[in-house]
């Protein structure tokens, strides 16, 4: 029988690995048990892993892989020494690999991450051995990063970054509350273990547990519980079909606080060409993932030709609706800011948009309770 040789470990990850998690669920809380904690080593402890997982997916993320914002160089900066803090590397190797996760989502041979490869392989252990090894300097998908002289210093740069930042912060830290092997342990070592995998997640969990409203053409999902632990990335069936947008999750009630922090910058001054998907796209998606459902359920029902073209006339018209509806929404926007628009003209385009409205929300309702009839 053949053996199937596996690649090389990666012995530097499975040192930093171990080494970390040993400190955070061993040393730490026998620290704690003898000498206890006080309230500046779990604020701090909030504090830099906010700060590291923000960076990862405000920065690594939504600005760098995918575009979907622009920044100042002073939020760059930031978001370049939170990375290396975060311990994740650089910013550069990074995207890149995310930008071919994206490409090839759930390719086992092309995905460097796929979650079809099962949990622990998305979640940490592609990281533990030389799978990716022909890619590791090849970074053509990335010419536009590499155009940015913060990434590239951070890129160049990297190695002692992150062990500066890692270890001076905690040192410095110790030594302002007299207490620095306590630093060291929470801000240092149990703030990398929750920053490395809470951020694992999205590339483990986020792949295997939730909903997908939007598209099951790959394994990634929504999850609400999810987004709280991972700054808002829980929504990743979304991202996945709308990976420019610099939300993840697109409503007011969704916990997002990646999208927050990247308003409340473009409100500063600090970012802008923040990147939203058009409404019609979300909801024509969301639509067609609901038809589907209620197409599978309809196969095995003795008229099914029939519920299906009644389905199917429904889905045709809430579609021609929604754009209608968008289309008008547009326009009422844009004759808002012209001057020269007539008073009259504005008013029959009012009237006009909240009929269409009307007739949308009449359409919706009809079509939701056709395709719960079928869920």
């Amino acid at each position: 029988m053949e053996t199937i040789s596996k690649p090389p470990l990666i012995w530097i990850n499975i040192i930093i690995f171990s080494f970390s998690l040993g400190l955070a669920t061993i040393v730490a809380p026998l620290y704690g048990w003898q000498f206890g904690y006080g309230m500046a080593h779990w604020l701090w402890l909030v504090i830099c892993f906010s700060f590291c997982n923000l960076s990862i997916t405000a920065g690594y993320h939504r600005l760098w892989s995918h575009k979907a914002y622009e920044a100042h160089w002073t939020l760059r900066l930031l978001f370049a020494l939170g990375g290396a803090f975060a311990l994740q590397n650089s910013a550069l190797h990074w995207s890149s690999d995310h930008r071919v996760h994206h490409k090839h989502v759930d390719n086992n041979d092309k995905d460097p991450y796929s979650a079809k490869r099962g949990f622990w392989f998305s979640h940490i252990g592609w990281m533990l051995r030389h799978y990716n090894k022909t890619t590791y300097d090849d970074y053509s998908n990335c010419r536009d990063l590499q155009k940015d002289k913060i990434v590239m210093w951070q890129h160049k740069y990297y190695v002692p970054l992150a062990l500066a930042i890692n270890l001076g912060v905690p040192l410095l830290l110790g030594f302002i509350y007299h207490d620095i092997l306590g630093m060291l342990l929470i801000v240092g070592a149990l703030r990398l273990v929750l920053n490395h995998h809470t951020t694992f997640f999205i590339n483990s969990l986020a792949h295997i547990w939730g909903s997908q409203p939007y598209t099951d053409k790959n394994t990634a999902r929504d999850n609400g519980i999810l987004a709280f632990f991972t700054f808002g990335e829980g929504y990743h069936n979304y991202h996945h079909v709308f990976e420019n947008d610099y939300r993840n999750g697109i409503y007011w009630w969704q916990y997002d606080p990646t999208k927050w922090l990247i308003k409340l910058c473009a409100w500063l001054g600090l970012a802008h060409k923040l990147r939203v998907s058009p409404p019609f796209r979300v909801e024509k998606a969301k639509a067609l993932m609901a038809l589907s459902h209620a197409q599978k359920q309809i196969a095995a029902l003795p008229n099914q030709q029939l519920v299906m073209a009644s389905i199917q006339r429904e889905f045709d018209t809430l579609v021609i609706q929604l754009q209608e509806y968008y289309e008008l929404k547009k326009q009422l926007i844009e004759s808002k800011k012209s001057t020269m628009i007539r008073r009259y003209e504005h008013s029959l385009l009012v009237l006009r948009y909240l009929q269409v409205k009307h007739q949308l929300a009449l359409q919706k309702s009809n079509w939701q309770l056709i395709v719960r009839q079928y869920s």
